[in-house]
């Protein structure tokens, strides 16, 4: 496990949208190096750059037509490495995004795949015995191509599925898990993260990485052990790099795919899901951080705690303020509401994300669909740096730029947060240098939980430290053992060690 990984805080950046370096109304990756000292000065020691390879972004750039090829509109493959020196120079780690369960239809292996005529990337894609053939249970498409058969879909029409074997065969198209055609995606994907790893890539956030094997079991076992192979190459290669999985079933990715780190995602009902967007139930808004909601941490415990502690010995869970799927929280919580989940974020163990944006209150936009984004597209607006034309983002026309922004007298932005000590901000700033400075919040640190009841503060322990929350419209009191000998260290709102008031967080130690 790399040590790096214990005091790691990552910043999440959808590329075309956090900086225009060259006024094209695209944020390109010289943006990103050009605020670098940004992303310092908040106190992230890491980066997740969406994906930035060559694509016809059909599917925001998760369709990649060239794994090898930073996108043009990006720059080029030196402006990526002038990206990685730079920001390690900054003592920032860079992780990209890597799609391994499928190309887009455009990609030089698919276009030899489709091919009537057999070739050495015939079987890197899921294909069947002729085009009167379908596959059960899974998206396809046939009669589109010079070659017999119809083709898997993982997810976009425009993003055929790569071929990993199946483990459950039941026709003789099916490749098994250990066939030639299946190894040598493996190889092929293996070759990819080499690739960028030699460049100075410090690891990969994979995209849907239990998509792999079709048919697999309910353990998703074969899958794992793929990815407990490419474990096996980092371990032995590249000791350093780390993985991070959009999986959400820690005992899976991490005890059986050897992932570094796993995505608690915004799974409607899980625990993650409860805390901040439990907004798709009857009844109104029972997020947990919402003042007006019931309070319920059990909710949350009861779906975290068993994953914790199934993997804790193991890897770390990744949770995160929003990502370029999910709508931001400033689309339902108030600023002093994301202020409690920051501190809840920052005090509990795993790693920790930031999404762009998210630090300043960022708001989740009605805008149409851009890139195959749909109700995502809310979430992928470009960052609001300051109050002069396009908030500082391009000097581009306002119809040139890649997603229009918030028109709203009130919109958050970042030079006007930077100068309020209040601001969501300078609590981001101030809860990711508190944790830097102290052992106890590291990824790997103790957790115990002290209180957990519905309609309770939520207090657990971190080593040494107690940590209080109380995202209610009334104080409580407090009469715990854990706190006699303590006192407050960082607080928002108020708080002593008899009493936390309304919609207050509290570290004592």
């Amino acid at each position: 496990m790399p040590e790096w990984l214990k005091d790691a805080v990552f910043y999440e950046i959808y590329p075309q949208s956090y900086y225009d370096s060259n006024n094209d109304g695209i944020g390109d990756l010289q943006g990103i190096i050009s605020k670098l000292d940004e992303v310092r000065k908040l106190g992230c020691n890491a980066l997740w750059i969406n994906p930035c390879f060559d694509s016809p972004f059909l599917d925001g750039g998760y369709d990649v037509s060239d794994y090898k090829k930073v996108a043009p509109r990006y720059g080029t493959n030196d402006d990526l490495k002038e990206l990685f020196e730079k920001a390690h120079a900054m003592g920032i780690r860079v992780f990209l995004d890597l799609v391994p369960g499928h190309t887009s239809d455009r990609h030089p292996w698919f276009l030899e795949s489709k091919k009537d005529e057999e070739n050495e990337y015939s079987g890197r894609y899921v294909w069947t015995g002729h085009a009167f053939e379908g596959i059960k249970d899974h998206p396809y498409i046939s009669g589109m191509t010079p070659r017999g058969g119809a083709y898997m879909l993982n997810f976009f029409a425009s993003q055929p599925a790569l071929n990993y074997g199946w483990l459950k065969r039941t026709e003789k198209w099916m490749s098994a898990v250990d066939s030639k055609e299946a190894l040598a995606t493996r190889e092929a994907l293996k070759d990819i993260i080499r690739f960028w790893l030699d460049m100075g890539c410090d690891g990969y956030r994979v995209d849907m990485a239990d998509s792999l094997v079709k048919n697999d079991d309910e353990n998703k076992s074969a899958t794992a052990a793929i990815w407990r192979d490419i474990r096996n190459m980092l371990d032995h290669d590249y000791p350093e790099a780390a993985l991070v999985s959009e999986w959400s079933n820690p005992v899976q990715a991490i005890n059986g795919g050897g992932f570094h780190m796993d995505f608690y995602l915004d799974h409607h009902g899980n625990g993650y899901n409860t805390l901040l967007r439990d907004y798709e139930t009857e009844g109104g808004d029972n997020s947990y951080f919402r003042k007006d909601g019931e309070g319920d941490i059990t909710r949350f415990l009861n779906d975290y705690l068993p994953k914790y502690n199934a993997t804790k010995e193991n890897g770390y869970i990744a949770m995160f303020t929003c990502n370029h799927d999910t709508p931001r929280p400033a689309r339902t919580l108030s600023d002093r509401e994301m202020k409690l989940f920051a501190g809840f974020l920052m005090t509990m163990p795993g790693v920790p994300f930031v999404y762009y944006g998210d630090e300043i209150g960022m708001r989740y936009l009605d805008v149409r669909t851009k890139e195959g984004g749909y109700h995502r597209t809310g979430s992928r607006t470009p960052m609001q740096w300051d109050t002069s034309a396009n908030y500082g983002f391009s000097k581009a026309e306002p119809e040139q730029i890649y997603l229009p922004q918030d028109s709203a007298e009130d919109a958050p932005v970042l030079s006007t947060q930077k100068a309020d000590p209040d601001s969501l901000y300078n609590t981001y700033k101030a809860l990711i240098a508190f944790r830097h400075s102290h052992r106890d919040l590291q990824a790997d640190g103790d957790f115990q939980v002290i209180l957990g009841e519905k309609g309770r503060p939520f207090v657990y322990q971190r080593g040494e430290m107690v940590i209080v929350i109380n995202p209610s419209q009334s104080g409580a009191a407090l009469s715990l053992e854990e706190l006699a000998g303590k006192k407050a260290v960082f607080v928002i709102g108020s708080a002593d060690t008899a009493h936390i008031g309304a919609q207050s967080f509290a570290v004592f130690l």
